[in-house]
C-alpha cells in the first residue's frame, strides 16, 4: 500500500465487483476532520475478521446477519502501517507549524514587545483564530468531509458521471463567492468589531486598519479548509498537514520585511499572504487527484477511497432526490460549536480590554504556548475520526465506542504529561522564547503565571475536543454539544467577570479553564452509557456511546501522576536555574515521575490504558539495579513511546 501521500495517496486499486463489499473485513477508514488543527491518531478494529456478534461482521461465516456493504464498494482496509505513516506525517508536520508558530509569537514579541501595538493587532488577530476554526479544523471539515466521503463511495460503485467532480461543482462555486462576501463584510465592518472586542482599547485606529487587513484570511481560510477536507477524504495527509508551515513562514517572512516601514500592521499582512499559501500548497495535490481519479474509472478500475459519511449525506450528481450535496443542518450545528467554542477568545479580550496595556499581549502569548501539548494530543483524532465514522455508518457501535474510548485515554495521558511539563518549567519556557527586545523580565513574569493558570484547563480542552467528533462522525446534526459549549462560555464569562477585578489576566485564564472543563463534563455526559449500555441521560446517548467510568479510571492514575509530576519538575527547573538548564532538567524530571507513577497508580487502579500495564507485567520491565542510572531512566519513556504508536497502530 502506497504511503499517506507518496503518489495518489490512497489504499490498494482493486476492480470493482458486486462480491467486493461483502468480503470479511473490518470497515476502512480515510480522512480526518480536524485542525490542526489540527488533529488524530489510527483506527481500532482494522483486522480482517470482524466480530460474528456485531452488524460488521458483514458474510463471514457464522456471522450474524447485519448491513452489507454497498456493492462493488472496493474497499481496501488501510493496514497499520498505512495509519501509522499517516499520523506520523500529520503529527511531524503539525510540530513543524506550531514551531513556527512559536517562531512568529517570537518574532511578534522581539519587534513590537508586549503593548499598545501588539494589543491593537491582537484584537484584529481574533478573525484568523475565528476563520481557523471554523473553516479549517473544526466546523467546515465536519460537514464536507461526509459529502466528499460519499461522493468517493459512489464512484467507486460505478456511479453515472464523476460524483467527485460533480460535488466540486456543485459546491466551490458557491462557497467561494460567499467566503469572499463575508471578507470584504467584515472589513468594512472593522471600526464597528473593534468597538465591539475591545472597547477600552487605547489604539482602536491601528486595531482597524489590522482588521481589515485580516479579515482576507475568511475568503484563503475557507478555500484552504475545502481543498484539506477533499484531501484528506483522499486519504492525502502531506498537502493539508502541511498548511501551517506555509502560513507562519508568510507571516515571519512579511514581518521581518516591511516590519520597519508599517510597523505591526506588517503582521496582519502578513496572515493575508500566509492563508493564500495555505490555498498554494494544496491546489496542485488536489487536482492532480481529481484528474487521476476520473483516468483510472475511464481505465476499468476503482479505488474507493474509505467513506465515513453517515446516512443521508447526498454528494454529486448521485445524490437521491430531496438531499442536498451539504446536509444544511449539519453544517449549521457544526458552524455553530465552533463559533461558539472560539468565543472564548472574545470573552477573553472583551475583559482583558479594560486591564493595563499589555495583558492582552500577555494571554495570547500564555495561550500560544500552553496549548502546545492540547494541539499534539489531539492529533489522534485526525486519523481515528473516520474510522469512528464509518463504523458507526456500517451499524458497528461497538467498534466505534472501544475506538472514542482509546482516543480519550491516550490523549488524556499525552496532555497531561505536557500540562505538567508547562506548569513546572513555564518561567523557564516564557523567557527562553519571549524574553528579548521589547519583551521584558516582567512581561516574563506575567505571561508565566498566566500561562500556569491556562494549563489546568487542558484536559478539559483535550476530552472536548475528542468528543466532540464523536457527535458528528455519523454525519448528522447534533445540537447537544453546541449546548454544552454555550453553557461553558456563559461559565467563562461570568467567572472572569467575578475574578478580572481582583485577580487580572490570571482571573480571565482560570475562568476559561473552569468552563472548558464544564463543557468537557457535560459532552462526556451526554455520551455516557451504562454497565447495560443504556444512557445516564433521559433520551439516550447523543453521541458513541462511551462507558465513562472505564475512561474516567483510565485518566485518573496519570491525573494525580501529573500533580506530582509538576511539583518536583518545578522543584527542578528551579534548581537548575536558567532558560536553557532549567527546561531540560524539568522536562526530564517531568518525563520520569510522571511516566513511572502513572503506571504504578493506574495498575493499582485495575486499568489498562495504552501506556499503562497490569504492575505484575510492569515490575518485570523495570531495569535491573546493575544498568546505568540513565538506562533505568530513558527505558521508561522509551516503553512509553513503543506502547503510544502501538496504540495509534491499532
Amino acid at each position: 500500500m502506497p504511503g499517506p501521500d507518496d503518489g495518489d495517496g490512497e489504499g490498494p486499486v482493486v476492480p470493482a465487483s458486486p462480491r467486493a463489499g461483502a468480503r470479511a473485513g473490518a470497515p476502512a477508514a480515510t480522512h480526518s476532520g480536524a485542525p490542526a488543527g489540527t488533529h488524530s491518531g489510527a483506527p481500532a478494529g482494522t483486522h480482517s475478521g470482524a466480530r460474528a456478534d456485531t452488524p460488521a461482521a458483514g458474510t463471514r461465516a457464522g456471522a450474524r446477519p447485519g448491513p452489507a456493504r454497498p456493492a462493488g464498494s472496493g474497499q481496501a482496509p488501510p493496514s497499520r502501517g498505512f495509519l501509522a505513516r499517516a499520523a506520523l506525517i500529520t503529527a511531524s508536520l503539525t510540530v513543524a507549524g506550531a514551531l513556527l508558530g512559536l517562531v512568529r509569537d517570537q518574532s511578534l514579541a522581539r519587534l513590537f514587545g508586549a503593548g499598545r501595538d501588539t494589543d491593537a493587532f491582537l484584537v484584529a488577530w481574533t478573525l484568523p483564530e475565528f476563520a481557523a476554526t471554523l473553516l479549517i479544523e473544526d466546523g467546515l471539515a465536519y460537514a464536507l468531509v461526509p459529502a466528499f466521503s460519499v461522493a468517493l463511495a459512489r464512484r467507486a460503485q460505478g456511479a453515472p458521471g464523476d460524483p467527485v467532480r460533480s460535488l466540486v461543482a456543485s459546491t466551490l462555486p458557491r462557497l467561494a463567492p460567499a467566503f469572499a462576501a463575508v471578507a470584504v463584510l467584515l472589513a468594512v465592518a472593522a471600526p464597528w468589531l473593534v468597538g465591539v472586542l475591545a472597547p477600552g482599547l487605547p489604539d482602536p485606529e491601528l486595531a482597524v486598519d489590522c482588521t481589515r487587513l485580516t479579515a482576507s484570511c475568511v475568503c484563503s481560510f475557507g478555500l484552504a479548509g475545502y481543498c484539506s477536507a477533499a484531501l484528506r477524504a483522499h486519504r492525502s495527509f502531506l498537502a493539508p498537514a502541511a498548511i501551517y508551515v506555509a502560513y507562519n513562514t508568510g507571516i515571519v517572512v512579511t514581518m521581518f520585511t516591511l516590519g520597519g516601514r508599517w510597523g505591526v500592521r506588517s503582521a496582519a499582512f502578513g496572515v493575508a499572504v500566509g492563508g493564500c499559501l495555505m490555498v498554494a500548497v494544496q491546489i496542485p495535490s488536489l487536482v492532480r487527484r481529481l484528474r487521476t481519479r476520473r483516468s483510472r474509472r475511464s481505465a476499468g478500475t476503482v479505488a474507493e477511497i474509505g467513506t465515513e459519511a453517515g446516512p443521508g449525506s447526498g454528494a454529486g450528481t448521485g445524490t437521491p432526490p430531496g438531499q442536498r450535496p451539504v446536509d444544511a443542518a449539519l453544517m449549521a450545528t457544526v458552524l455553530l460549536f465552533a463559533l461558539v467554542r472560539q468565543s472564548q477568545v472574545l470573552v477573553e479580550r472583551y475583559l482583558a480590554s479594560g486591564l493595563p496595556a499589555g495583558a492582552i499581549s500577555h494571554l495570547n502569548y500564555a495561550q500560544k504556548v500552553a496549548q502546545i501539548p492540547m494541539t499534539l494530543s489531539t492529533m489522534l483524532c485526525t486519523v481515528t475520526f473516520p474510522v469512528v465514522a464509518r463504523a458507526l455508518a456500517d451499524g458497528d457501535t461497538e467498534q466505534a465506542r472501544d475506538r472514542v474510548e482509546r482516543d480519550l485515554v491516550v490523549a488524556s495521558w499525552l496532555v497531561l504529561l505536557g500540562t505538567a511539563a508547562v506548569v513546572a518549567c513555564a518561567p523557564q519556557i516564557v523567557q527562553l522564547l519571549f524574553q528579548r527586545g521589547a519583551f521584558t523580565a516582567h512581561d516574563t513574569a506575567a505571561t508565566a503565571g498566566v500561562m500556569r493558570v491556562y494549563a489546568l484547563g487542558l484536559l478539559g480542552q483535550t476530552l472536548t475536543g475528542v468528543l466532540v467528533r464523536s457527535y458528528f462522525s455519523a454525519g448528522r446534526a447534533a445540537w447537544y454539544p453546541v449546548a454544552a459549549m454555550a453553557a461553558g462560555l456563559a461559565v467563562t464569562f461570568w467567572a472572569g467577570a467575578g475574578t478580572v477585578g481582583p485577580w487580572g489576566v490570571t482571573g480571565i485564564a482560570a475562568a476559561n479553564a473552569a468552563g472548558i472543563t464544564v463543557t468537557a463534563v457535560l459532552l462526556l455526559a451526554g455520551t455516557a452509557s451504562g454497565p447495560r449500555g443504556r444512557s445516564v441521560l433521559p433520551g439516550g446517548p447523543r453521541g458513541v456511546p462511551v462507558r465513562a467510568r472505564r475512561v474516567l479510571a483510565g485518566v485518573g492514575g496519570p491525573l494525580v501522576a501529573a500533580v506530582v509530576a509538576a511539583v518536583a519538575g518545578a522543584l527542578a527547573a528551579g534548581r537548575a536555574g536558567g532558560p536553557y538548564a532549567g527546561p531540560v532538567a524539568g522536562g526530564a524530571t517531568v518525563t520520569a515521575v510522571f511516566v513511572l507513577l502513572g503506571r504504578v497508580l493506574s495498575a493499582r487502579g485495575g486499568t489498562s490504558g495504552p501506556p499503562s500495564l497490569p504492575l505484575a507485567r510492569f515490575l518485570p520491565a523495570l531495569p535491573s539495579l546493575r544498568r546505568p542510572f540513565v538506562r533505568r531512566l530513558l527505558l521508561p519513556v522509551r516503553t512509553l513511546v513503543r506502547r503510544l504508536v502501538h496504540a495509534v497502530r491499532r
